[in-house]
């Protein structure tokens, strides 16, 4: 029978301290942002905290590789992205978003359904963390394995 993880909230396992990045970040910050943290998302905020979008590991590939490849597999955003100077010109506005209030199987659904490894938690527009694909199934194998030991231990 299937688990039921409606009683876990986003916001008792969402990571707080989120490293963002600025509209107005040049994008040469971004990619060492991307080489010192090894993260595959940045969230980019504007400077009351609201998230305004995000930039992935796509992105900044794309990016670099604009220039090489054939200009009949150029799509007109790769090119618009390959001009931009700030964050703000080449992130994806609108990302998918979350409430710190929702439950890890509202989380799981929205990853699974939009093909995403992490989603940004937002309360009244402001970035109040992240949750990843990782956090929630090292949170469901840490219950698991709580589960586990209380059920084998009492029989030893």
């Amino acid at each position: 029978m299937p688990e039921n993880y409606s009683d876990i909230f986003i916001k008792d396992i969402m990571t707080q301290d989120v490293i963002s990045v600025k509209e107005d970040d040049p994008v040469e910050h971004i990619f060492e942002l991307f080489d010192k943290y090894h993260f595959n998302t940045y969230p980019v905020v504007n400077n009351e905290g609201k998230l305004k979008g995000i930039i992935d590991q796509d992105i900044m590939l794309e990016i670099i590789m604009f220039h090489h490849i054939h200009c009949t597999k150029q799509t007109h955003m790769a090119a618009v992205r390959s001009l931009g100077e700030s964050a703000k010109e080449i992130m994806i506005p609108h990302p998918v978003t979350i409430s710190p209030d929702a439950n890890l199987q509202d989380a799981a659904d929205m990853m699974l359904k939009h093909h995403i490894n992490r989603v940004c938690v937002v309360e009244n527009d402001k970035l109040v963390g992240i949750i990843s694909k990782k956090s929630i199934i090292s949170e469901v194998y840490k219950r698991k394995e709580a589960e586990w030991w209380s059920i084998y231990s009492c029989c030893c």
